[in-house]
């Protein structure tokens, strides 16, 4: 009988180090039956060694293209662009749903190659998500923001004005903030989103340092209080929509008159049609890590939408991460039936409909 395959692929992203498996689960994978490969990797927080350790068989970065067709291959950022045809189960953060930039593309690729994706964002029970890096990456937007406002108030060389590095642990990270801190008025913070894990990451943070902190729910953004969200120095938004809400926050809302000077947009989804906060058309990164924003007359925000938010602090967020995806993992050979994975797989079924009959659509537009 062939052994079930779980194919631990290097991460394109040059910036990314996390890792959706550690070698503890893994050796817990192999203990169960199930073979474990883990590709090569000079920036994964943990090492090559560890993993070997424990029974891995290793191989070189990009293998998983010629991996055995019953191989689920587990990253977590954007595959490259090649091959065209992908044959794997696939598991990943693909942001393909929501008809971002460049969706058409990649679910083609997996309906040309009768492979499957099963995306993390879409594993849910009961609606909810049942592995995410949320609180990390609220956690780490909260930081950034301060660190910014910070920076702004006291008039100094703003530290995001220089390419990030990732902290090696949360204690360096809330250092850098005391390091920056504005010796005046703590910041009047708005949450959006604040139930969610990735608002408690951002309160747990802000808290530690003093934020005055105003919590919004889901109830209120059905009718957004706008003047009362430019009450505030900061507003980080960790809202997960999945469906046109009404804009957070317009340019013509931004006067001379509103507070607001930071955003961190952790759901940070510019390329989507629910974009909440439609200020900006692409995200941040680790060299530019904010964009400013011209609102009315002499108004600007800054606003800080790095994607990929928790990879700042890698071993954090991968040991939550990864605890939380394994007994996932663990029932894969059952994913038929399994209600998380059937989930993820319905949502991708769906998707693939979605772009099948758009294709038929314009296909009808140019035949007519």
């Amino acid at each position: 009988m062939m052994k079930n395959t779980i194919w631990l692929r290097n991460e394109y992203r040059a910036t990314e180090r996390r890792s959706p498996l550690l070698p503890k689960g893994a050796a817990t994978l192999i203990d169960e039956g199930f073979e474990v490969v883990v590709e090569r990797s000079r920036k994964r927080i943990i090492e090559d060694t560890a993993f070997e350790a424990v029974g891995c068989r290793m191989v070189n970065g990009g293998a998983w293209r010629n991996a055995p067709e019953n191989a689920v291959i587990l990253g977590l950022k954007e595959l490259p662009g090649k091959p065209a045809r992908l044959k794997n189960t696939h598991i990943y953060f693909a942001h393909a749903y929501k008809e971002q930039n460049g969706w058409q593309d990649l679910l083609s690729r997996f309906t040309a190659g009768s492979g499957n994706l099963l995306d993390i964002e879409y594993m849910v029970r009961n609606d909810k998500r049942v592995v995410a890096f949320g609180y990390w990456a609220g956690y780490m937007g909260a930081a950034l923001s301060l660190i910014h406002w910070n920076n702004q108030k006291e008039g100094n060389v703003r530290y995001l004005d220089n390419s990030l590095l990732p902290f090696n642990n949360a204690t360096l990270l809330n250092e850098t903030i005391k390091n920056t801190g504005y010796s005046g008025k703590k910041p009047k913070v708005l949450i959006i989103g604040a139930g969610g894990r990735c608002g408690k990451g951002a309160l747990e943070i802000l808290k530690q340092h003093g934020a005055i902190v105003t919590c919004w729910g889901r109830d209120k953004t059905e009718n957004i209080d706008r003047a009362a969200l430019l009450d505030h120095d900061i507003l980080i938004n960790c809202a997960f929509i999945m469906s046109d809400v009404p804009a957070f926050l317009r340019k013509e809302d931004m006067t001379n008159k509103a507070r607001l000077s930071v955003i961190a947009d952790v759901s940070c989804d510019p390329f989507s049609a629910f974009n909440p906060i439609p200020l900006y058309n692409d995200t941040t990164t680790w060299d530019k890590p904010y964009l400013t924003v011209e609102g009315m007359g002499e108004k600007t925000v800054d606003i800080i939408a790095i994607d990929n938010l928790p990879s700042l602090l890698p071993r954090e967020a991968s040991e939550e991460f990864a605890e939380l995806l394994l007994p996932h993992l663990l029932t894969l050979s059952e994913r038929e039936s399994n209600p998380v994975w059937s989930s993820a797989r319905e949502s991708f079924d769906k998707a693939v409909a979605l772009m099948e009959n758009d294709q038929q659509e314009l296909f009808k537009t140019h035949v007519a």
